[in-house]
């Protein structure tokens, strides 16, 4: 091989380190770009797992927020109805007494329960066929009541203030009309006996 064809001209050789260095720069940068991509992997698997406790720790603290509102409520259920009377009782304690009270423009005087508890429709009927007079012999609605409860669970005793519907359904009989009483159900709980007494009176209509 002759002398000419081994020789590098300096041209040759500057066009050399520049592919040289080209290739090097390349290098680098693909091996930041893992640096990054690999940290920012760590970084969002970090940000989930954060994230995730988050989520659990607030879930448990719901859970036992609900725990305690659970504990501290009585919760009443209907147990049986003659259609003039509601038995009711506590749903996972025992109930000690209530104070039920009516809406005040149906002008009955509160009633209250300490052994035998139940809702009796003579406390109310007057008033209610009272206000039905004139209208078709058979008639049916809900009577929204306030019931400040105290009742004995694992927990000690919890005191409940809530309003609940009381179903009833006017008939006919051979001398007038009769109120026939149907069942009981929770229609919202109150924070006290006097958010009670106002929201009572708001839910109330004349039938």
């Amino acid at each position: 091989m002759s002398e000419s064809a081994e020789t590098t001209t300096p041209s040759e050789a500057a066009e050399a380190a520049a592919v040289r260095r080209r290739w090097i720069t390349l290098g680098e940068f693909v091996a930041v770009a893992g640096l990054v991509i690999a940290g920012l992997s760590l970084w969002t698997s970090w940000e989930e797992r954060r994230d995730a406790r988050e989520v659990r720790a607030e879930e448990r603290a719901a859970a036992r927020e609900a725990a305690r509102a659970a504990a501290s409520r009585s919760g009443l259920i209907a147990t049986a109805t003659n259609g003039r009377s509601i038995a009711f009782r506590g749903v996972d304690c025992a109930l000690q007494s209530t104070d039920i009270r009516f809406p005040k423009a149906l002008g009955v005087a509160p009633q209250g329960t300490v052994t035998v508890h139940a809702i009796d429709a003579a406390w109310f009927d007057r008033a209610l066929l009272r206000l039905t007079d004139g209208g078709a012999d058979r008639r049916q609605g809900r009577l929204p009541v306030l019931i400040d409860s105290v009742c004995t669970g694992s927990t000690g005793n919890r005191q409940e203030s809530a309003i609940y519907d009381i179903a009833w359904r006017i008939e006919p009989r051979l001398f007038g009309r009769v109120v026939r009483l149907r069942g009981m159900a929770i229609r919202e709980r109150t924070a006290n006996h006097r958010e009670g007494a106002a929201r009572l009176d708001a839910l109330w209509s004349k039938p």
